[in-house]
């Protein structure tokens, strides 16, 4: 094997800038939507279409708010995201692997919710202030209850777009989560009140059925609101199987649904607070699927002292990162801990060659010898680095050595924030593909 001093340098900084997480796909579509709304901002002023003979076109800024939050809230939806993984993964082996390392980003996804997000709240703002002003100056077509109703909506959103800042989102996880969860519907319900006030102190000679059943964002909305129920329609508690394969781990069993590969699902104990999504284990030409849960924090410890004989699901099977390996011709997987649960899969179905380093503590008292004989079966040259035996691994020497002698066209790796971070930055930044999660949800 290579000792680390043989990993090559970087290629020259500027032939990595696109690498580099300032200027990760994700940054790029937040810039992208926030660029195509600057332009039709500058578009409005210039060519006069922000104003109306009775004041400022509320109708028109309206209108954009709720083409930023249509966006925002579908491509979040999980058809929309496994329709998005589906059609990037189209492309044959046989394309230019720089077009193939491009469409694997499709995981990126998430800069379009949050720049979409982020331009609402802007455009709302300008709403708000327009709003503001047509009332002081009584132009007519606002009341009271719509400033205040808008108010508040401006301050619920505020304060959902602040805790998800990924500084604080990390600091305070569950509140992040309750905050976008419960926000989220108390936003819904005060944007369903300023559409029915809007509609109303717009058309106050109108009957309001007429003009919501003719209102183009009435039926948007009523599509928001159908997206964002779907999920929840789908709630449902069903009974799981767990074995405790050591004090650190459990092995989860379910059978009500049979799961594809590369996906996951989200479980809770408390549905209205917790969620906790994992990579699902489909084993091919068995009905169901399995979930390697370990000690991570005060739920999944709970978990496995608790052993619960029921749990919550709901929403649909969703794509994850590693659905992307069908765009590579073979693949070199980094895996550490219970991240060797979003792996497996993949090594059972075999859709692609695959070389795996996993590097944990102790992999047979941990997770059972069942487990880690059924990772051999399917993957014999597969890298098992017991960290208990031989302390941590450097893993970028070892993913760079594993690319080298096994000829993979990517890295995927799967493991803590910090780590995949740096395997994968570390990895495009001698102009290999990695990839890995980017703890955007």
């Amino acid at each position: 094997m290579s000792a680390a001093g043989d990993l090559p340098a970087k290629r020259a900084l500027w032939r990595r800038l696109g690498t580099l997480p300032l200027f990760s796909h994700y940054n790029r579509l937040v810039a992208l939507v926030l660029g195509l709304n600057g332009a039709a901002l500058l578009h409005g002023l210039n060519a006069g279409q922000w104003w109306t003979t009775s004041g400022v076109a509320l109708e028109t800024l309206a209108g954009l708010v709720l083409a930023n939050l249509s966006m925002a809230i579908l491509i979040r939806q999980q058809y929309i995201i496994n329709l998005l993984f589906w059609l990037a993964t189209r492309a044959p082996t046989s394309w230019p692997l720089a077009v193939r390392r491009s469409l694997a980003k499709v995981y990126h996804f998430g800069g379009l919710h949050s720049g979409a997000a982020l331009a609402a709240i802007g455009w709302f703002a300008a709403l708000l202030g327009s709003l503001s002003w047509h009332w002081m100056e009584s132009l007519g077509g606002v009341s009271p209850a719509l400033l205040w109703v808008n108010g508040g909506l401006l301050g619920v959103l505020l304060a959902v777009a602040i805790m998800a800042h990924p500084r604080i989102r990390a600091r305070f996880h569950n509140g992040f989560e309750r905050t976008h969860r419960f926000g989220g519907w108390t936003a819904l319900v005060l944007f369903w009140a300023s559409t029915l006030l809007f509609a109303q102190d717009q058309n106050p000679q109108s009957p309001l059925q007429e003009v919501l059943l003719a209102s183009v964002p009435f039926w948007m909305l009523v599509g928001l609101t159908f997206s964002i129920a779907l999920p929840w329609l789908r709630l449902r508690k069903v009974p799981v199987q767990l074995i405790r394969t050591s004090p650190h781990a459990v092995i989860a069993r379910f059978g009500h649904v049979t799961p594809f590969p590369g996906s996951s699902n989200a479980i809770s104990l408390n549905p209205l607070l917790e969620w906790h999504s994992f990579a699902n284990i489909p084993t091919p030409g068995e009905a169901g699927f399995r979930l390697i849960i370990s000690r991570a924090g005060d739920w999944t410890g709970e978990f496995i002292e608790q052993l619960p004989t029921h749990v919550w699901v709901k929403g649909i099977t969703t794509a994850g990162v590693a659905h992307i390996e069908t765009l590579f011709k073979s693949v070199v997987y980094i895996a550490t801990g219970s991240g060797i649960g979003p792996v497996l899969p993949h090594l059972l179905a075999r859709q692609v060659p695959i070389r795996l380093i996993w590097s944990t503590r102790s992999p047979r008292k941990t997770y059972g010898n069942e487990l880690v004989a059924e990772i051999l079966r399917a993957e014999p040259d597969a890298l098992i680095w017991d960290t208990d035996l031989l302390g941590k691994p450097d893993l970028v020497q070892l993913a760079y050595d594993a690319v080298q002698t096994f000829g993979a066209e990517a890295v995927i790796c799967i493991s803590n924030q910090a780590l995949t971070q740096r395997v994968v930055e570390e990895m495009e930044g001698r102009g290999i593909a990695a990839y890995g999660a980017i703890w955007d949800s």
